[in-house]
């Protein structure tokens, strides 16, 4: 499957006239509905995820795409599951087409097969390469240097569905999951923009999935961000721009006492080769004005971190009351 499936003509400029259903939640879905909805593209109503609980004071909050709803004014459904009831109160919006980004709830049969132009899905991989959630987060995570955008057909496999259109976009070695979903989402845009006017004049013949080279994206867990010191420093880099900010990466810190301190890396940097003077694997110690931890080739910094139950905090900061950090080792 070559990297780019894109339409065969220039971009349309004028929306199609249909019904249209939006399902997403997170920021990048908001990005995606924002971009049709300054289109002109006729949304007569928004499915996301409900408010949910957020941060240390745990206030119930709205998902990004909820809030641009609401300031457009068009309708919100937020179903726990797609039951009979959620079903046939979708039916009566009478869809002709769903566009489904990051909704994070699988839709049944029943939905699938309701709108006449299908359910378009605007998934964050090369497909068919990385199936299934978090393909940003694996991506980096395996050192990746492209990725793109996939429009697919739903169907009822795990994105197994036929391919409308595909765009490449080059892996910056600084892109973190935010920044490259950040860049994703804006390509996403582009790209239904480009492909629904063709999809909907049936000027688009979908293309079926090379089953040979579909990979399926590993599931992120909290625990999947302890890093170990004998890993590379190139590696751990990867680590952290995949699953920051959650889970985020953390080590542990055993002190004088023979008590243990997870420390969460918030924000790392990194020399991917050894100094002449190579170090134990995990053991902390300055260069110039900066503190390194020694991995198995290479060597991260912290720049900030955060003691379990503290605050996020600098490494000088942190330093000024734990003198003992320096020399100690990491694991």
């Amino acid at each position: 499957m070559p990297s780019d499936i894109r339409p065969p003509e220039s971009v349309r400029t004028n929306a199609p006239k249909i019904r249209t259903i939006f399902m997403g939640t997170p920021d990048f879905a908001a990005t995606i509905l924002g971009g049709l909805r300054d289109a002109g593209y006729h949304i007569v109503a928004v499915y996301t995820k409900p408010d949910k609980p957020v941060g240390r004071k745990q206030e119930t909050t709205p998902p990004p795409v909820k809030r641009i709803a609401e300031e457009a004014g068009i309708p919100v459904e937020q179903p726990i599951r797609f039951d009979e009831k959620a079903v046939e109160t979708l039916r009566g919006y009478k869809p002709d087409l769903i566009v489904v980004a990051a909704y994070g709830k699988i839709l049944p049969g029943a939905v699938l097969e309701m709108p006449g132009f299908g359910c378009v899905n605007v998934h964050t991989s090369l497909l068919p390469k990385y199936r299934g959630a978090a393909p940003v987060q694996n991506a980096l995570l395996q050192g990746e240097t492209e990725t793109g955008v996939t429009l697919m057909l739903l169907d009822d496999g795990l994105d197994t569905g036929d391919i409308l259109a595909q765009t490449s976009l080059v892996i910056s070695p600084d892109d973190t999951r935010d920044t490259l979903l950040a860049k994703l989402a804006e390509d996403g845009v582009t790209l239904l923009r480009e492909t629904l006017p063709l999809w909907v004049e049936r000027k688009i013949t979908p293309k079926p999935q090379d089953e040979t080279q579909a990979t399926v994206c590993q599931l992120i867990d909290r625990e999947d961000g302890r890093i170990f010191w004998n890993e590379t420093a190139e590696t751990i880099w990867n680590t952290f721009r995949g699953l920051t900010p959650w889970p985020g990466i953390f080590t542990f810190w055993k002190r004088e006492d023979s008590s243990f301190l997870r420390l969460k890396l918030n924000l790392i940097s990194v020399q991917k080769t050894n100094p002449a003077s190579r170090r134990a694997l995990g053991e902390v110690f300055e260069v110039g004005e900066k503190v390194a931890i020694q991995t198995a080739e290479g060597l991260v910094f912290p720049e900030t971190l955060q003691p379990e139950g503290k605050q996020e905090m600098s490494i000088r900061d942190f330093m000024n009351g734990h003198s003992d950090f320096i020399g100690s080792k990491l694991g």
